[in-house]
């Protein structure tokens, strides 16, 4: 109840029309500001609202724009809170992003590469010929505390009756299929199951009734990529505003962790917002663009996530290992044939973007404990011998000029199992 006002229970001597003159002057004053409200409210940017009409058409691998203009600076209207820094005074917790690889060969590795069936031929290093195992056997060993140690058991009594989800592109996938590989093995074969839906693959347990899934959202927004077969496009085209497609299949999850950067990398990306009926796209650079898909994603996590109730993670960037000078300037070469870690402290190579994780960091600080960051960045940046390099499954037939030289068709951006992602994987579980 409102403290200092008093209704009046005394009978009202205003003549009627006088009543009904203030009245229509209340309700134009009422709808005036309303308007004005509305139009200074970012919420109501004409690109995010489109109540008026039908849902846009969904964006697929099909979808072209009829013409492309510049960027007209539209925005998601989300700033966040403040940014989130640690309580001075409290009590120092350990990071355990900082440290160093130890070899371990009698810890390591968590799981043998041929004893997991649901195992990726693009990441399977040595069943396509890879004979230096050493990447296998490093242990990521924090300065001033220990990491948590691997438990298989206590893990899955840790998902028991949930759904534990990964979203965003091939190298989630990477880390969800490690997942997999470290929790299957004490799940018997008639307790568990596999079922891919391409956009959505899901792996079973039945004793623990919990899930742990994979969903292929490359870019988080909706987006033409949305594909997880044929997704491979000269124009990436996303809606900037929309999380639609995605939405829906996890926002009952009870753990996600979500990751997005690489397809960031890769060029202009086209704006087609959910307003647009023409199909008239604007253009902005890779990094502008994604700071729109993650605050869209971040307006989500704001309104929706409750840490008590669903817990959500964000992987940050994967460093590639392109350019042997980096670590070497006497190489020539790239991530082929390399078997030791990198051992400078706090080494950084042109894989890792750092304006773009500065942007992210931003977004990331503005949700405080809404969101876990497992930042993998720097302890990755070291493991330079990690990749898959020429030691993988091809789709494609290699040419002469190719196969004469490795260096051309080694992947040095996704990663070997066992190997670098089993440490993401500890890091949730220390988390968790």
């Amino acid at each position: 109840m409102v403290q200092g006002w008093k209704w009046s229970r005394r009978r009202s001597y205003f003549p009627l029309i006088s009543l009904i003159f203030m009245v229509l002057i209340t309700a134009t004053i009422l709808f005036n500001e309303f308007r004005i409200h509305q139009y200074q409210n970012p919420d109501h940017n004409p690109h995010l609202q489109n109540t008026q009409k039908s849902p846009p058409v969904e964006l697929d691998r099909f979808t072209t724009c009829s013409s492309t203009v510049e960027y007209s600076g539209g925005d998601m209207g989300w700033g966040g809170g403040v940014r989130h820094s640690p309580v001075p005074g409290g009590v120092k917790e350990c990071d355990v992003f900082a440290g160093k690889w130890v070899f371990d060969n009698g810890s390591y590795p968590l799981y043998n590469e041929s004893h997991c069936p649901y195992m990726s031929d693009q990441l399977a290093c040595h069943k396509h010929g890879r004979l230096d195992l050493g990447y296998q056997y490093w242990r990521w060993q924090p300065n001033e505390c220990n990491l948590k140690r691997w438990n298989v058991t206590e893990m899955w009594e840790k998902l028991r009756g949930k759904r534990l989800m990964f979203v965003g592109d091939s190298l989630n996938r990477g880390q969800w299929i490690s997942l997999v590989c470290l929790l299957q093995s004490v799940i018997p074969a008639d307790k568990r199951s596999m079922s891919p839906n391409a956009h959505l693959t899901v792996f079973r347990a039945e004793e623990y009734n919990a899930t742990v899934e994979f969903l292929w959202a490359p870019l988080l927004v909706d987006s033409n990529s949305d594909d997880p077969v044929n997704h491979r496009l000269s124009d990436r085209i996303i809606r900037p505003d929309s999380l639609s497609r995605h939405l829906s299949k996890w926002e009952n999850a009870d753990i996600l962790v979500f990751n997005t950067y690489l397809w960031w990398r890769q060029g202009p990306v086209k704006l087609l917002w959910s307003s647009e009926d023409n199909r008239v796209c604007e253009e902005l650079d890779g990094v502008r663009a994604m700071e729109l898909a993650m605050k869209t994603w971040a307006k989500w996590v704001d309104s929706n996530a409750n840490p008590l109730e669903k817990r959500v993670f964000f992987v940050t960037m994967s460093p590639t290992h392109l350019w042997g000078q980096e670590w070497n300037p006497e190489s020539e070469g790239n991530c082929y044939n390399e078997s030791n870690p990198i051992t400078q402290e706090n080494y950084w190579g042109t894989g890792s973007d750092l304006p773009t994780m500065n942007m992210v960091e931003d977004i990331l600080s503005r949700l405080g404990s809404k969101v876990t960051v497992l930042n993998i960045t720097q302890l990755s940046e070291y493991r330079k011998d990690g990749h898959p390099s020429i030691y993988r499954k091809f789709w494609e037939t290699l040419s002469p000029e190719q196969l004469s030289k490795p260096e051309s068709y080694s992947d040095c951006i996704h990663w070997c199992l066992p190997g670098v992602p089993d440490v993401w994987n500890e890091l949730l579980f220390h988390f968790l």
